[in-house]
C-alpha cells in the first residue's frame, strides 16, 4: 500500500475525489467550494496573525497551523477536481515559469539580499 506521505498530488486528487463521492455524497458547487476556500483561509490567517504576528490567542481558541493549511489544501483539491485541473502539471508548468521569470530577479532584489 503507498504511504501517505509519498502521494502525488494527483493521488491526493483521486483520494479527495473517492472521499468525496462516498462520505462527501457530492461535491458543493464550484462557487460554494470558492466560498469555502476563503473562509479556510481566513482560519489560517487568523493562526498566523496570532502564532507570527502580534495578536494573541484568545482561550479555547484552537491553534493548529497543520490542520489549516491541509482544509485550505482539501478545499483546493475539490476544485481542482471540479474544474478538471491536473494539479501535478499544474504547478511543474507554474514553477517552470516562475523559474523563467524570476531566474535573477530575486538575486537583484536589494530587499532581500541586504542584511536586516
Amino acid at each position: 500500500m503507498e504511504s501517505t506521505h509519498d502521494r502525488s498530488l494527483h493521488a491526493w486528487q483521486e483520494a479527495v475525489d473517492t472521499w468525496v463521492r462516498t462520505i462527501g455524497v457530492r461535491y458543493f458547487s464550484e462557487l460554494t467550494n470558492l466560498g469555502i476556500l476563503m473562509e479556510e483561509v481566513g482560519e489560517l490567517a487568523r493562526i498566523m496573525v496570532r502564532r507570527f504576528g502580534d495578536q494573541s490567542f484568545k482561550p479555547h481558541e484552537k491553534d493548529d497551523l497543520a490542520d489549516e493549511l491541509a482544509d485550505v489544501l482539501f478545499v483546493l483539491l475539490c476544485l481542482a477536481n471540479q474544474t478538471g485541473v491536473d494539479l501535478d502539471a499544474a504547478l511543474a508548468q507554474n514553477l517552470e515559469k516562475k523559474t523563467r521569470r524570476d531566474r535573477d530577479r530575486h538575486r537583484s532584489n536589494p530587499k532581500l539580499t541586504t542584511p536586516s
